[in-house]
């Protein structure tokens, strides 16, 4: 969407903190011998304090409130009450949702605990990125520019992109214009940010995988060549300068 006024802007600012306090919260919550579902059941809890409705579910009935994704998993992990967490897991959770006819959306991935088998520095590595590219975006800069800083700042570090997950447009649904905003050079991309306008940046940084193939289950998503990914995110409003980070709150880069 693109933001035309300070009451749409109020409406932004105000999802933006249900889905960004939720996020912070849920990392926090989570622990060792808890299960996916009982985390995800917790953040469901306080978006409706907010009186905020999971977005997933709201658009595709997608089967929980947030998506939750352990290990191998790189995204729209299902909350089960049979996954339960352990020490040292990579765990990305993703929290998106619609309050007042407004919608926002971000991401994080951390450690359970113990940095057992060295996720540590992936995560970084995508946290970096992503904050290094949302601080160059501006209205007029092409989305392909960001695209090729990401892909670029992540094979300097030793790490691939997933070419086929993207951020994109929010605001007014979960996915608007622009519908693809990618981790690498598309060329075919001509389109540019513009001021004033609401998008959700993502960085999707692997081990080994370039591609995201979905299970059976119909949702949960993997590598195409397996290893591990870490996905970080955050909703802006794209402005002639510095952007506004309206999910700021949930200090992912704290």
């Amino acid at each position: 969407m693109s933001i035309t006024n300070e009451t749409e802007l109020l409406g932004m600012k105000k999802v933006s903190e249900a889905v960004a306090f939720t996020l912070k919260e849920m990392c926090k919550y989570a622990q060792p011998g808890m299960t996916t579902k009982e985390l995800d059941d917790f953040g469901g809890k306080i978006l409706a304090d907010f009186g905020a409705f999971s977005a997933p579910f709201k658009t595709y009935q997608f089967p929980g409130y947030t998506c939750i994704s352990v290990n191998q998993e790189f995204c729209h992990g299902i909350p089960s009450e049979q996954r339960k967490l352990k020490e040292g897991d990579l765990i990305n959770i993703d929290v998106s949702a619609e309050l007042n006819g407004f919608w926002s959306d971000n991401g994080n991935s951390f450690v359970l605990g113990e940095d057992i088998y060295q996720h540590q520095t992936l995560i970084n590595a995508s946290k970096q990125i992503l904050h290094k590219a949302i601080h160059n975006i501006k209205g007029g800069v092409r989305i392909s520019d960001i695209g090729y800083l990401i892909e670029t700042e992540a094979k300097k570090r030793g790490y691939q992109v997933i070419k086929n997950l993207t951020g994109h447009g929010v605001g007014r649904s979960l996915h608007e214009e622009p519908s693809e905003i990618a981790n690498y050079r598309d060329r075919f991309n001509l389109t540019r940010f513009r001021k004033n306008t609401v998008v959700a940046i993502e960085t999707f940084i692997a081990t080994k995988s370039t591609y995201a193939e979905t299970l059976s289950d119909g949702w949960t998503m993997v590598g195409n060549k397996g290893g591990f990914m870490a996905q970080h995110e955050h909703t802006i409003v794209v402005t002639d300068g510095k952007p506004i980070i309206l999910t700021e709150m949930n200090e992912i880069w704290n």
